[in-house]
Formats: C-alpha cells, sequence, structure tokens
C-alpha cells in the first residue's frame, strides 16, 4: 500500500505512547488485568527491544516491538494498529520489518502470546506462517486466555 512506512522510533515519543495507551485501554476492555502481559514505553527502551511505529503519509497508525531474548529466539510485543486503518495491510508491513530485523540480528524463531479474543490477530498470526506452541520465557501459565505461537524464520 502506498503511504505506509515502518521504522525504528522511540517508545516514549508522544505518538508512540498514544499507540500503546490505545492498546492498553483496548486490551483492558478484552481481558482481566493480570491476562495482560504489558511492556511499559519506557521497558520498550531497553537495549534488548527494538521498537517500530508505521505510519500512512508521515501519521502514525500502528506499532510493534522485538524483544530478543538471551536464549536465542525473539518476541513479538506491542502489535497494534488503530482500528480506522485495519484492513490495510499495515500489520503485515509491521510484522515483515519486525522478521528482518530478527534474521539481521541472527535470530532464528519468533515467539508470541496474544490473547483467544483477538481472533483478526490470530488469524494473520496464522496466515504469517505462525503455529501453536506452548508458554515460553516467564510466562509459565498464561491463564486461559493466553495463546502462544512461534514461527521459524
Amino acid at each position: 500500500m502506498t503511504g505506509i512506512t515502518v521504522t525504528l522510533s522511540d517508545p516514549t515519543a508522544p505518538e508512540a505512547r498514544a499507540l500503546i495507551a490505545a492498546l492498553d485501554h483496548y486490551l483492558g476492555l478484552l481481558y482481566q488485568a493480570e491476562e495482560n502481559h504489558l511492556l511499559d514505553p519506557e521497558r520498550l527502551t531497553a537495549p534488548d527491544v527494538r521498537f517500530l511505529l508505521a505510519r500512512i503519509d508521515g501519521r502514525p497508525v500502528g506499532c510493534g516491538a522485538l524483544r530478543i531474548d538471551s536464549s536465542g529466539y525473539a518476541e513479538i510485543k506491542r502489535m497494534y494498529v488503530d482500528p480506522i486503518h485495519r484492513g490495510r495491510g499495515i500489520a503485515g508491513s509491521i510484522m515483515a520489518t519486525l522478521e528482518d530485523l530478527a534474521q539481521a540480528e541472527g535470530i532464528k524463531l519468533l515467539k508470541l502470546e496474544t490473547g483467544d479474543r483477538q481472533r483478526e490477530a490470530v488469524g494473520l498470526y496464522r496466515q504469517l506462517g505462525f503455529t501453536p506452541c506452548g508458554a515460553f520465557g516467564d510466562y509459565r501459565c498464561g491463564g486461559e486466555a493466553s495463546i502462544f505461537m512461534e514461527k521459524h524464520l
């Protein structure tokens, strides 16, 4: 799609914070607080995280992050596209850029945790080649709402 750009960005910038706050609000409507596994904007500035903003004609419309785990995989975090811009290929563009970043860093496995009430997200991840996997990292047990997926690069 014309006009979409996806770039590394500062997650503490006001435009990024606004998207992260919108995502937090959305997830808060779907899940109990203990079912959400969120990284705040300050944590997203850590050396092991790559944060992306997607823009259409310069306007921020989506975000996503890659957290590189010391055991050798990378986790997809903070995927969000503003609802009025969904269905335009933005999430796919973010995911493609995250995969490129992971591969550039020698990462061969992506993992993610999402929720069972986010059917569109689960469908997107399946379409992009993610398959179910067990809980990983600090999740131990993500709760009944959690869905864990992975993709070998």
